[in-house]
C-alpha cells in the first residue's frame, strides 16, 4: 500500500518478454488488493518469441499465434490492466507519471506510477540512405513486421530477394527466403558473415551459405535502395554493383529503443542501452527498473557493459524485476555472450570473447582451432565440426568458444558457457565428465579436444 492507503501502482512500458514477465512475476508475489499493474503495448501482440519470426516467415511455423506465449486476454485474466495499441510517448520521472497515446484515436492521457518498468526493446537499424523507406523494404523485429513481410512476399512480382547484413537476423532471414523459393543474395559490409565470430570461423559460414545456393557479397557497402516509378524497391546498390530485388530485408542489427529514457534523463551506456544495477534497477532511480533489449548488461568475461538483445536475457530480466518490484529480492549477475543460430542445416554458435574482444580489453591469449565430428567417426551420420577456443596466457582461463558444424554442433557451446560462468581454466575443462556414446560424440568430445589443444598452447607460451 502507498502512504495514503491506496494500492501501489506498477506501470510497465512494453508488452513483450521483459515487460510482461516482470508484470506476471510481480502479480504472483502481490495480489490485486495490494498492487495495481498497468502495462502499455503499442503493437498487436504480447509475450511473443521474436526469435521465431524467421521460422514463421520461412514456413516452419504456421501461424503468428504459435509464437505467442500469453495473449492479452490471458494477462488480463491474471489481474494485469494491459492496454494494447497504446504507445507511451513520454516519461515524467519527476512527476512519477507516463503519457500514453491511443494509436487508433490519437487520444493522449497521463498515468501515474509508484513503480515503473521500462521494457521498450530494440529497433531494427535502418540506415540513412535513399530508398530505405520504399515499399518492399522490411526490417524484422516484431510480429507486425513479420506480417508485413509475408504480405510483401505473397504479392511480390518476382522471386529475387536481397538481405542487407549477415548477422544472426541476416542469415536466418536468408534461410527463410530460400525456403520460400526465392533467389537470395546477402550483401554484407564485413569481411565475412557473422561478425559475432572471428573471420576465420565466419569464412566457414560463408562457404556453407554459398553451398546452399545463397549468393554472398562481402566487403560491400550499400549506398542506395533503388526504386521503380511506383516507389517500390527494385535493386540494392553498392559502390561497385547493383543487385536486382523484388524484396529487401534489412538484417543489419538492432539498437536499444531508449529515446524515451534519454528524454527523461535516465542513464545510458556507451551502446545506447539503459544502465542498471544487479537488481535491474535503473542506476540512481530507486523505483524504476529496466530490462530486455533496451538495457546493457555486464559481460562476466571482459568485465565491461555490452548490449546483447536476446529473448533468454529478457525473460530473466523480467523475472528479476518482477520479484524486486513485488517486494522480493533477486539479481541478474551478467552474461557470457552465448548465442546459437542456423542457416539451413548449418549450426553456428559462440560464447565468450572473440579475438578482437580480448585484444580490446587488453587480454593476452592463445587461440586454437580443431576439426572433429559430431559422433564417433564410424557411426552413421557423423558430420564435421570446427571448434575454436580462446584461453588466457599464463592462467589458462577460458575466454571464448566458437563452433560451426552440422547436426549436434550448436548446443555443444553450452559446455563453454557453463565453463565461462564458472571461471574454469581449459585444463580444468579437460577433466569434465561429459556424456559419451558413439551416436552422440567421439570418445573425446570436440569441445574437450579443443580444450586439450588450448592447454598445450598455453603451456608452450609459459616461461
Amino acid at each position: 500500500m502507498t502512504r495514503n492507503g491506496e494500492r501501489e501502482r506498477l506501470v510497465v512500458v512494453g508488452g513483450d518478454a521483459a515487460g510482461m514477465s516482470a508484470a506476471s512475476q510481480a502479480r504472483r508475489l502481490r495480489g490485486e488488493d495490494e498492487l495495481e499493474i498497468v502495462a502499455f503495448e503499442r503493437g498487436h501482440f504480447t509475450s511473443y518469441s521474436a526469435c521465431g519470426i524467421p521460422y514463421w516467415v520461412g514456413g516452419d511455423v504456421d501461424e503468428p499465434d504459435d509464437l505467442v506465449a500469453r495473449t492479452p486476454e490471458e494477462h488480463r485474466a491474471r489481474g494485469i490492466d494491459l492496454r494494447m495499441r497504446t504507445e507511451v510517448t513520454a516519461l515524467d520521472v519527476g512527476g512519477r507519471r507516463v503519457r500514453a497515446r491511443d494509436v487508433a484515436t490519437g487520444a493522449e492521457s497521463w498515468t501515474s506510477y509508484d513503480k515503473l518498468v521500462v521494457a521498450t526493446g530494440a529497433r531494427p537499424i535502418r540506415p540513412d540512405m535513399p530508398g530505405v523507406d520504399a515499399a518492399g523494404v522490411h526490417g524484422v523485429q516484431t510480429l507486425d513486421d513479420g506480417e508485413a513481410l509475408l504480405d510483401t512476399l505473397k504479392g511480390a512480382r518476382g522471386k529475387r530477394a536481397v538481405v542487407v547484413g549477415a548477422g544472426y537476423i541476416g542469415v536466418e532471414m536468408a534461410e527463410a527466403l530460400i525456403n520460400r523459393g526465392y533467389e537470395v543474395t546477402v550483401v554484407n559490409r564485413g569481411r565475412e558473415p557473422m561478425s559475432t565470430l572471428d573471420p576465420d570461423m565466419g569464412r566457414l559460414v560463408h562457404e556453407a551459405m554459398e553451398g546452399l545456393g545463397i549468393t554472398m557479397v562481402n566487403d560491400a557497402e550499400v549506398t542506395e535502395l533503388a526504386t521503380d516509378d511506383d516507389g517500390r524497391v527494385r535493386a540494392v546498390v553498392t559502390k561497385d554493383a547493383e543487385f536486382p530485388a523484388d524484396v529487401v530485408v534489412l538484417g543489419i542489427g538492432v539498437r536499444p529503443e531508449t529515446a524515451l529514457a534519454a528524454d527523461a534523463g535516465l542513464p545510458l551506456g556507451a551502446h545506447g542501452g539503459l544502465l542498471t544495477d544487479k537488481a535491474m534497477r535503473v542506476r540512481g532511480h530507486r523505483d524504476i527498473w529496466a530490462g530486455g533489449d533496451c538495457v546493457e548488461v555486464l559481460d562476466l568475461v571482459s568485465g565491461q557493459e555490452r548490449h546483447i538483445p536476446l529473448g533468454t536475457h529478457a525473460n530473466k530480466h523480467g523475472q528479476v524485476i518482477g520479484t524486486n518490484a513485488g517486494g522480493g529480492y533477486a539479481t541478474f549477475p551478467g552474461v557470457v555472450g552465448t548465442a546459437v543460430s542456423k542457416v539451413c542445416d548449418l549450426e553456428i554458435a559462440r560464447t565468450g570473447l572473440r579475438e578482437k574482444d580480448a585484444e580490446r580489453v587488453g587480454l593476452r591469449f592463445v587461440a586454437v582451432t580443431i576439426e572433429s565430428t559430431s559422433r564417433a567417426g564410424y557411426y552413421p551420420g557423423a558430420s564435421p565440426m570446427t571448434v575454436k577456443m580462446l584461453a588466457e596466457l599464463r592462467t589458462g582461463r577460458l575466454l571464448g568458444v566458437q563452433i560451426v558444424g552440422r547436426e549436434g554442433a550448436g548446443k555443444r557451446v553450452d559446455v563453454g558457457a557453463v565453463a565461462l560462468t564458472a571461471g574454469m581454466t581449459v585444463e580444468q575443462m579437460t577433466a569434465l565428465d561429459l556424456g559419451y556414446a558413439p551416436p552422440f560424440s567421439p570418445v573425446w568430445d570436440p569441445v574437450l579436444v579443443a580444450a586439450r589443444k588450448a592447454v598445450a598452447a598455453v603451456r608452450s607460451h609459459t616461461p
